[in-house]
């Protein structure tokens, strides 16, 4: 085969691996920085402010609280799972890097989370209520590993019941989520 004719079989070849490493270089970076996780857990405005009681109606009072005295959503981790996995993939270890940064935050040191796991709809309830435990676990021990405490973190999984979108089969619903833990 003459030189020209085996360059054209080896580029494109080339070409196919060079997308696929970035492909994959792409997949390991975070979705997120620890400081956006800092910015969503962390008490907005000024430390030590006066607390006050409000007596008027549900409207009035609600313009009153200080938006950092209102509870604080779930983080989505988006820390998502292959099917019947509750093994960390390297996109879901790149983004737990940043959480564990996060954590170690000193807005967010002394902070407590739940760390909940769910699954999608295929399967009998016990066993995607321990696949769920399984994820949130996993979370955790990763976590713990990168010198976040223990302590700070409670594993539950809620297994098929609280689905992030409708179709219950849907693999966005294989996901490990936070809370700040309130109790």
């Amino acid at each position: 085969m003459t030189t020209p004719a085996r360059l054209s079989l080896i580029l494109p070849a080339l070409a196919l691996a060079g997308l696929a490493a970035l492909a994959g270089a792409a997949l390991a970076d975070p979705s997120y920085k620890a400081s956006d996780i800092v910015s969503h857990f962390s008490p907005g405005g000024k430390l030590g402010e006066a607390r006050a009681l409000c007596i008027g109606t549900e409207t009035e009072c609600a313009k009153q609280i200080p938006e950092r005295s209102k509870p604080v959503d779930g983080f989505d981790l988006r820390i998502n799972f292959d099917y019947n996995s509750a093994t960390l993939t390297p996109p879901a270890r790149a983004n737990l890097d940043e959480f564990a940064r996060a954590l170690k935050d000193p807005q967010l040191s002394s902070s407590l989370f739940v760390v909940e796991g769910h699954t999608d709809g295929t399967g009998s309830d016990a066993f995607n209520l321990d696949l769920s435990m399984r994820r949130a676990n996993a979370v955790v021990e990763y976590l713990k590993a990168h010198g976040v405490g223990g302590p700070r973190l409670e594993a539950k999984g809620y297994g098929k019941l609280k689905p992030l979108v409708p179709d219950p089969a849907a693999s966005e619903n294989r996901r490990v989520e936070t809370r700040l833990r309130t109790d």
